[in-house]
């Protein structure tokens, strides 16, 4: 087979290798030939490309065939006459007509062609190669011929070999069929004995071979093995079983049990503990044993849990340990003692429940049939224990049965007696029911009397306590807003009517203005204020005309078109095309309205859009969200932003009177939170209703509802509490602000004696200004600077704290106490403790002048409180005080 897979090799490889190396030396001439006619003719030099590659490679291509053909001296001769004609050609031929192209010898080359001088060399060259070829493709026929003889004679060697392969294999499994078969009877006959029960399970196959056969003779004895051990298992059982018949007693039976499981098990030690429960907690106690020695040894109880008993009732498994130290426990007998060295603790189950736990010691390893006994004998001993136990308690509850009914005979005669006498106090008490039971119907109805009254003062003292807090509310946020402009108009006035330093007419100009806007801001705010006490005290007048809706459209881009150009805002508006040109309604409030939400919409959002959209609301829609009885055109007016949003918790507190979302003294945002309070009043007078839907950090939009409507229609629609005891709550907040003035000027009679003049004092002092409102601000420090005070300025806590943590060098801080990020209250604490700043003056400056706010200025760490709108000799009088006190702490 190696030699023919040779001859197939070198078939496959060499001789086709030689033909087309030899068909390859063809080729090349061809191509030369074919490049140098194409070149003669046509003069481009491409042409001569094939020529070049063919000039080139047929030299290798000659040799390598040349070497292969080494073996055939014929061959090699013939092949060697090919080279000189190759040769030949291509120096007479092929340079030849090159050179004479390239130098336009056409006569030359004319002259050439018509000898035939190079077609003559190429026929030749053709015809050796044929024979060549011709050659070669004779000497393969031959080898494939041989290749066939070869095969033909393998096919007759294997064919030979399988018939004696054959005949060895068909003695052999003669042979070793008789050696199985006559196991196989054995292991049958076996088999048949086991079905017919007349085997003895003692007895085991033996098998001498080692092969299949053995394994299956050891698979049949460890069957009978098997066997042996169940029948062992099973008859164990059986005689147990026998035994808890007619047994009443649970020591007995206990007894009895373990004594004769004891030998089956070959342990030389046992005992049982059984399940008792006393005043909740469970206990094992022994109550039998099996040749215990020492009764002292042996515990009398157990808690679960407690020692190897209580663990296994515990896990509900068996602990099976070999290896006992000696001193563990020792079984005697007449000649002497031994310590067993295994041990094997069970717990008997009765549906999951621990009845018993069973204990042996042997001095032998137990088997597994051992095992296997006590697993099948738990369910059995589990249930006559129960049997038995259930059978004792029913006996002792018959007996104290028995005794019962003795005693209650007895009692029944007794009771007979009383019966009689009870009849008789069952009438009186009859009579009796009747009459407490008209007592508790009063009752009853007094104690629900009671209940609606006291419910009518909790609700009325809820309401108070309401009134109260609104008021606290009102009062505080209406004194901070009105204070703050107030602050600036008065120090900037003040200093333009002393003008002591002779200011030139740009900085009274520039004064004038602040004082001009903070005057405006303040009388807005009394405007709002107006608004909300004349709807209050229902003194609005409703004046309705015809309101042409397609103005206002062009009248909120006048207004609000520079605003969205100033903060780069999106604004548009748009009209349904269903809306009525024309509504009637009071147009002054309902601008007002609309200009008020704009107000917010702009207010709150610092990028992307804010857009409204003019539309006929649908009537059935409307009357079902807001209870309005529409009878003409509803005009639903929608604005929608894309600013911070209210969270769902705050979508109605911001149209209360000085609410925003962010309700804190310290909000982001400014304002006096009265514009929405205004537009819910307005919108209530006008007959409408306003609804909010709001995400937050994703926008808002606000709805307004307007119907149509005569001027009969807005009558008694005002129910508002009004806004009580503010004048004397204002009163009290003057006389605390004059007390607060008069205390500051004691103290500068006092320390005015060891001061200087204010040119010395003030010069050159460096004063923290922590202020948010851009007005006030540039009052203080114009008044300050002119006395050449040195004023940093932070715009809420937070930065004061900042700047304070990288230079703490400053003489005095004032402290506004309404700002955003972070109030005056936290920032003065934080000084206080975090930084440590214990002596550093701090001058709060605040409008929330409620009663109380000195205190709560004093315990957040301020040194003094002043408030707005300040006096600036007041504040200059302070700041003497508090200098002063730096230069002489004594």
């Amino acid at each position: 087979m190696t030699v023919l897979q040779n001859e197939v090799k070198f078939l496959s490889q060499h001789d086709i290798e030689v033909q087309e190396l030899a068909n390859q030396i063809q080729k090349n001439v061809l191509d030369m030939e074919t490049g140098i006619r194409g070149y003669a003719i046509t003069g481009d030099e491409d042409y001569l490309e094939p020529y070049n590659l063919a000039s080139r490679s047929w030299l290798d291509n000659y040799n390598k065939l040349h070497s292969l053909v080494a073996d055939n001296g014929e061959q090699q001769r013939n092949l060697e006459g090919i080279k000189p004609l190759i040769i030949s050609w291509i120096s007479n031929s092929g340079e030849y007509v090159i050179n004479h192209k390239k130098e336009n010898n056409i006569s030359a080359l004319n002259e050439h062609f018509e000898s035939n001088t190079g077609k003559e060399v190429t026929d030749q060259l053709r015809t050796q190669l044929d024979s060549f070829l011709a050659e070669e493709k004779k000497l393969t026929a031959e080898r494939i011929d041989q290749l066939n003889q070869g095969n033909t004679n393998l096919k007759i060697t294997l064919y030979a070999i399988i018939i004696l392969v054959t005949a060895i294999t068909i003695a052999t499994a003669f042979f070793l069929s008789n050696s199985i078969v006559n196991t196989i009877r054995q292991v049958v006959k076996t088999i048949k004995s086991i079905t017919d029960s007349e085997i003895d399970l003692t007895t085991r196959i033996e098998v001498k071979t080692k092969d299949e056969t053995r394994e299956l003779a050891e698979a049949m004895n460890d069957l009978l093995y098997s066997l042996e051990k169940q029948s062992w298992v099973q008859k164990s059982v059986a005689e147990i079983s026998t035994m808890y018949q007619g047994i009443t007693d649970i020591t007995e039976l206990t007894q009895a049990f373990i004594s004769k499981l004891a030998p089956l098990l070959q342990a030389t030690y046992g005992v049982i503990y059984l399940r008792r429960s006393h005043e909740g907690e469970i206990h094992y106690v022994k109550v039998a044993g099996y040749a215990i020695a020492d009764e002292e040894r042996a515990s009398v109880s157990f808690r679960l849990g407690e020692g190897l008993i209580g663990q296994a009732a515990l896990d509900k498994r068996v602990f099976l340990i070999d290896k006992l130290p000696e001193e563990h426990i020792k079984v005697t007998s007449g000649l002497g003692a031994s310590s067993p060295r295994n041990l094997l603790i069970a717990p008997i189950l009765v549906e999951d429940r621990v009845e018993a736990v069973v204990e042996f010691a042997t001095l032998q390893p137990l088997l597994s049939q051992h095992i296997t006994l006590l697993d099948q004998l738990q369910d059995k001993f589990g249930s006559a224990i129960t049997n038995v136990a259930r059978q004792m308690e029913v006996e002792r509850l018959l007996g104290e049965s028995q005794i019962l009914t003795e005693e209650l005979q007895t009692q029944s005669e007794e009771l007979q007696a009383q019966s009689e006498e009870l009849q008789m106090q069952q009438e009186q008490l009859l009579s009796a029911n009747e009459f407490l039971e008209e007592q508790k119907h009063t009752a009853e109805q007094r104690a629900l009397e009671l209940k609606i009254a006291k419910d009518e003062l909790e609700s009325y003292s809820l309401q108070l306590e309401m009134s109260s807090q609104y008021k606290t509310d009102f009062l505080a946020n209406m004194s901070h807003e009105l204070r703050t402009p107030l602050n600036s108009i008065l120090i900037l006035s003040q200093m333009i009517m002393e003008n002591k330093d002779g200011m030139d007419m740009s900085e009274v100009r520039e004064f004038t203005s602040m004082v001009h806007s903070a005057g405006g801001d303040l009388l807005r705010l009394i405007d709002d204020i107006l608004d909300l006490s004349k709807i209050e005290a229902g003194k609005i007048e409703i004046l309705t005309d015809e309101v042409n809706v397609t103005e206002i459209p062009q009248t909120m881009k006048n207004m609000f078109n520079p605003v969205a150009a100033k903060k780069n805002l999106t604004f548009e508006v748009h009209t349904d095309s269903d809306v009525p040109p024309i509504i009637s309604t009071d147009g002054q409030r309902l601008q007002q309205i609309w200009k008020n939400l704009l107000s917010n919409a702009f207010k709150f959002t610092e990028e992307g859009s804010v857009t409204v959209r003019i539309a006929l609301a649908h009537p059935e829609n409307v009357e079902g969200l807001f209870g309005l009885e529409v009878g003409g055109p509803v005009l639903s007016i929608s604005v929608t932003d894309t600013g911070i949003g209210i969270p769902l918790d705050k979508q109605q507190i911001v149209f209360e009177a000085f609410q925003q979302v962010d309700g804190t003294t310290n909000r982001q945002y400014g304002g006096t939170g009265l514009g929405l309070s205004i537009c819910r009043e307005f919108t209530h007078l006008l007959g409408g209703a306003i609804d909010v839907q709001s995400e937050p950090h994703k926008g808002s939009t606000f709805t307004l509802y307007i119907p149509s409507r005569s001027e009969s229609d807005y009558q008694d629609q005002v129910d508002h509490p009004a806004l009580a005891e503010v004048a004397a709550s204002v009163s009290e907040i003057h006389e605390e602000s004059e007390s607060t003035k008069e205390d500051t000027e004691s103290k500068w009679v006092e320390r005015n004696e060891a001061g200087s003049s204010d040119a010395q004092l003030f010069k050159g002092k460096k004063v923290l200004l922590v202020e948010d409102d851009g007005r006030n601000v540039f009052a203080l420090v114009t008044a300050l600077e002119k006395k050449g005070v040195k004023v940093q300025v932070a715009e809420n806590g937070k930065q004061a704290i900042d700047i304070l943590q990288e230079e703490a060098d400053f003489d005095l801080i004032f402290m506004d106490i309404m700002m955003p990020v972070m109030g005056g209250y936290e920032a003065m604490k934080i000084i206080r403790h975090d930084l440590k700043m214990e002596n550093l003056p701090i001058i709060a400056l605040t409008a929330k002048a409620m009663k109380g706010e000195r205190d709560k200025c004093m315990e957040a760490g301020a040194s003094d409180y002043i408030m707005k709108p300040l006096n600036i000799n007041q504040l200059f009088s302070l700041m003497r005080v508090w200098m002063t006190e730096q230069v002489n702490p004594n």
